[in-house]
């Protein structure tokens, strides 16, 4: 109404009118869907169990790997990233347009770091340490209020090594080097693709926070979601840093109305794990809802310390090997490939409000780059993972190390022990794509036999913040499930899951075999297993000590599957390695697929 009057310009309005890029969300995929949502699960990747459960651990170090999901996804995104920086190269752009990724936590950003930074990422052009940046959120907000952050000699090497790698003027360089590590990442962060700048050459940003919001980076035309999204506000927060047009160019169109205008020309950016739309369904009143449920307080009784049981937090357990590497190849078998859990393709489209625009799908599709999936770089790609993964337990020499990987891989995959159900997906080319995507589970298949045949000692790798688990250390808490009082155990109550639980533990309070037990609820007792690339955490039901002094952990099991066997591997090395280690007592394990072999179970170990 009034020059001097200004008015909010809602995000939607401003895609629609093209003030800002249009986002692109993947829409469907190759590979299954979410079970619960039936989308594709690149659609929010971090509601996934094998993502959030990996990227959740704690103390993961940067060289484990990422899950196997979030691997495919940027070997998707990196595809149709590449494409970008050939055509922005060829139309003469400074800057190269770049990939940002917004993560949960800095032990993730971390991971993410050495995934590109180590050649881990499949694509060539993404092997650029001097064009990626990890923000340390602690020194940002350091430089925000003008303080020093601690000392980090390796962050601030990196972050000079962006700048003297940048092509800008010498004497602009000279400046910023000389600028502290605070001032220098302030300086890089806010002038990312800007001509002349710190910032000029990156093409990846790795991110926990939010970063700040006038953050002006044009250039973002890809963005990676790895953070839980519960709200419309958080996504919009994240693609908002991806929406800054990079120019303003007009063309012609013919309006609905049948009138020509000039509009600006469309500009898109392409987001994985980023649900743009999200909402709640608050109800419309109606009944009242019922009084909650009475509760029943968990908690650990100091009275009871002599029923108190103690285990240590192993993260790993870390089999050294010897020089040589033999393996057993009937023993070794074969692993299944599932052509529908690989991401070999994705469909995304314009999102606004809520809605997809199906007319203006676009396709990343690996098959089109069947040139880029040569067996022989499968081969050395898949034995530097193995070598990250065994070197540091490897006694002899790192060459000859890589030699015999290099070797077994190719001797692996050359007597055709990968098993795809699916005659469409042996073709020579989706074969070597399905090998790509499913790297991880082949190395970790593989190095399994190799642990398993040529291990000379086991050294479990202990939690430096809690190396002690206790029961006398559960917090307190409260539940709503039916709950049986105990008087074998700390725990004040056994919570009721199933009527087994509530068999098995009726038998460990009458069992004159048993000194003392809990169940595994709320405890933190959890032993870390792989399954498809990721790391998973297994939690057993009962930790029991015998009163021959052994400590039983005990798990029940209706079914089996590949899953849980998987889990009863990790077990039984937890358990070698813990008795290796010595200083924790004996301990033993054992599963029941039957109520009834409980006595037996226990009556085997208390012997």
């Amino acid at each position: 109404m009034y020059e001097w009057i200004v008015s909010d310009f809602g995000l939607n309005d401003a895609i629609e009118a093209g003030l800002v890029k249009t986002p692109r969300v993947v829409i469907r995929d190759s590979a299954l869907a979410n079970a619960q949502t039936f989308r594709s699960k690149l659609y929010h990747l971090y509601r996934e169990p094998e993502v959030a459960d990996d990227l959740n651990r704690r103390g993961a170090e940067p060289h484990e790997s990422l899950p196997q999901l979030v691997q495919q996804a940027y070997t998707l995104l990196g595809a149709d990233w590449r494409e970008a920086a050939k055509d922005w190269l060829a139309a003469g752009h400074t800057s190269p347009p770049v990939m940002l990724t917004v993560c949960n936590r800095t032990e993730t950003s971390a991971r993410i770091e050495y995934y590109f930074r180590n050649g881990n990422a499949f694509w060539p052009e993404l092997h650029a340490p001097n064009r990626t940046l990890r923000v340390d959120s602690r020194v940002l907000e350091k430089a925000e209020v003008g303080e020093t952050a601690g000392t980090d000699k390796n962050y601030e090497a990196a972050l000079q090594a962006i700048v003297e790698a940048a092509n800008i003027p010498a004497t602009r360089k000279a400046d910023l080097l000389n600028l502290k590590k605070e001032e220098l990442l302030r300086e890089i962060v806010d002038n990312v693709g800007k001509r002349g700048a710190a910032g000029q050459d990156l093409q990846n940003v790795l991110s926990v926070a939010m970063l700040s919001e006038g953050w002006d980076a044009k250039n973002v035309t890809h963005i990676m979601g790895l953070r839980a999204f519960t709200s419309q506000l958080l996504c919009e927060q994240v693609i908002g840093r991806g929406l800054r047009r990079v120019a303003y160019d007009r063309e012609p169109v013919m309006c609905p109305d049948g009138v020509e205008r000039e509009l600006y020309k469309p500009e898109y950016v392409n987001v994985f794990g980023v649900p743009l739309s999200i909402f709640q369904d608050v109800g419309d009143g109606g009944e009242p809802p019922p009084p909650p449920k009475p509760s029943t307080q968990i908690e650990s009784l100091k009275e009871r310390g002599h029923l108190e049981i103690r285990w240590p937090n192993v993260l790993r357990v870390d089999c050294v090997v010897r020089p040589e590497l033999v393996l057993d190849w009937v023993k070794v078998g074969k692993i299944k490939l599932d052509p529908a859990q690989a991401h070999i393709s994705a469909d995304l489209a314009p999102a606004l409000g809520g809605a997809t625009n199906l007319a203006q799908v676009v396709s990343i599709d690996l098959e089109k780059l069947e040139q880029e999936f040569r067996l022989q770089r499968l081969i050395f790609m898949a034995a530097q993972k193995a070598f990250a993964s065994m070197e540091k337990r490897f006694q002899g020499e790192r060459g000859y190390l890589i030699f015999q990987l290099i070797l077994l891989v190719e001797q692996y995959l050359a007597k055709d022990h990968l098993d795809i159900p699916s005659l469409y997906h042996q073709d020579p080319v989706r074969r070597r794509i399905l090998i790509a995507l499913n790297m991880d589970p082949i190395i970790q298949h593989l190095l399994q036999y190799i642990d398993e045949q040529n291990t000379e000692r086991m050294e479990p790798v202990f939690d430096e913040e809690y190396p002690i688990g206790t029961t006398a250390a559960m917090r307190t808490w409260y539940t709503t499930k039916p709950c049986e009082a105990t008087t074998k155990s700390q725990i004040s109550h056994v919570v009721v899951d199933s009527t087994w639980e509530q068999y098995t533990a009726n038998v460990l309070e009458t069992s004159n075999l048993v000194a003392a037990y809990a169940k595994n609820d709320h405890l933190g007792f959890q032993v870390y297993y792989l399954w498809n690339g990721s790391k998973r955490r297994f939690i057993p039901d009962f930790i029991i000590r015998l009163v021959n002094g052994k400590t039983l952990v005990l798990e029940i099991k209706g079914e089996d599957s590949d899953q849980n066997r998987a889990k009863r591997a990790a077990l039984e090395v937890w358990v070698k390695g813990v008795n290796a280690k010595g200083g924790f007592g004996v301990w033993c394990w054992d599963v029941a697929f039957e109520p009834a072999k409980v006595h037996d179970i226990i009556a085997a170990h208390a012997l």
